[in-house]
């Protein structure tokens, strides 16, 4: 059972970066990079943090590195000692086939995480149907957040049928939308305002490619002959791992002004454009996304956060042109850098 304090933050809205992984050039943890990075975030003012995700590489499982458990208890021993509430989110990455969820979902408790965040990454050969079935088995062990990971990163696309299923699952809280997809990301808000557990569910982009656009667009469906409304409260993504005291306070500005009626919907579409075009560089977007997880590091490294840019995956580099990139949009976006 999630807990209450966490569970109230999830529904109002929250500002999650996806954690990254610092490694030495051997490819062991810098364990000392990687409790600092933590701590940035958490100084930064997040509301919570996603470890064991795709931003902290999935090669983490891998038998020859098993660093998954390490670091979900890494991350928690500094969130522990430094935010002595119990509203801040701890979030766990959970992959793989329906034995591999289940214990990666033990581990997460183990270490007092709140959710797990499912992903459906490598499981093309699973029907939507054993996807749901695994689903349910993962929520009797932890509290569930929806992953609609985008295909160019090991995703796949989902029915709408499959989401209106998903809905209505027992101890799903939360579902990230991330297909980089206009008309997919539509399938999901649809299935939450014609779910019965529609308002148990928050809804969280994880559309680096439209961000704000995402945080500050109302959706509203007629479910039964009445309106129901819903709207994205959160952000959980890859993009808020960098230049991170600038993203919440933007994230801050958006909410308050949502909530006090008061926000210059102009000014944000013209942020939310610059953002787009600084994650296009960060992301990688010319080459198919082949660099984000190097482009992240890249601007880590710069912030002075990480050492290197090494991943476990050899393949993880920067692409041709990419570092030029990323420093063209530095420099013209520099009121949004940390």
């Amino acid at each position: 059972m999630i807990k209450k304090e966490v569970y109230q933050k999830l529904l109002e809205g929250a500002f999650i970066p996806a954690h990254p992984l610092a490694l030495n050039p051997d490819l062991s943890i810098d364990e000392e990079s990687q409790r600092g990075l933590t701590r940035y975030y958490i100084s930064s003012g997040v509301d919570g943090l996603a470890v064991g995700v795709h931003t902290t590489q999935f090669e983490i499982r891998d038998p020859k590195f098993n660093y998954y458990e390490k670091v979900l208890a890494i991350a928690s021993e500094e969130i522990n000692s430094l935010r002595s509430d119990n509203s801040f989110i701890k979030i766990a990455g959970v992959c793989g086939p329906v034995d591999q969820a289940i214990e990666e979902a033990k581990i997460a408790i183990k270490y007092g995480y709140d959710l797990g965040l499912l992903s459906t990454g490598g499981l093309d050969s699973f029907s939507e149907k054993e996807l749901i079935e695994r689903t349910k088995e993962v929520a009797k062990i932890i509290p569930v957040f929806g992953f609609y990971l985008q295909p160019s990163v090991g995703g796949r696309v989902l029915s709408y049928q499959f989401w209106e299923e998903f809905c209505e699952i027992d101890n799903v809280c939360a579902i990230k939308v991330a297909p980089f997809n206009r008309y997919y990301s539509l399938d999901v808000v649809r299935a939450i305002c014609n779910s019965t557990r529609g308002k148990e569910i928050a809804l969280y982009t994880g559309n680096d490619d439209n961000i704000v656009n995402d945080l500050i667009t109302p959706y509203e469906f007629k479910v039964n002959g009445r309106k129901v409304k819903k709207q994205f409260v959160g952000g959980l993504l890859g993009h808020y791992a960098v230049w991170t005291k600038k993203s919440v306070d933007l994230f801050n500005l958006i909410k308050d002004g949502i909530k006090n009626n008061n926000l210059d919907y102009s000014e944000a579409l013209k942020i939310g454009v610059d953002i787009t075009d600084m994650n296009a560089a960060i992301f990688d977007v010319k080459n198919d996304f082949k660099g984000s997880i190097a482009g992240i590091h890249e601007v880590l490294r710069r912030q002075g956060l990480l050492k290197g840019l090494w991943c476990l995956n050899p393949k993880e580099t920067l692409s041709p042109g990419q570092n030029d990139e990323i420093t063209r949009v530095i420099e013209q976006y520099s009121y949004l850098v940390d």
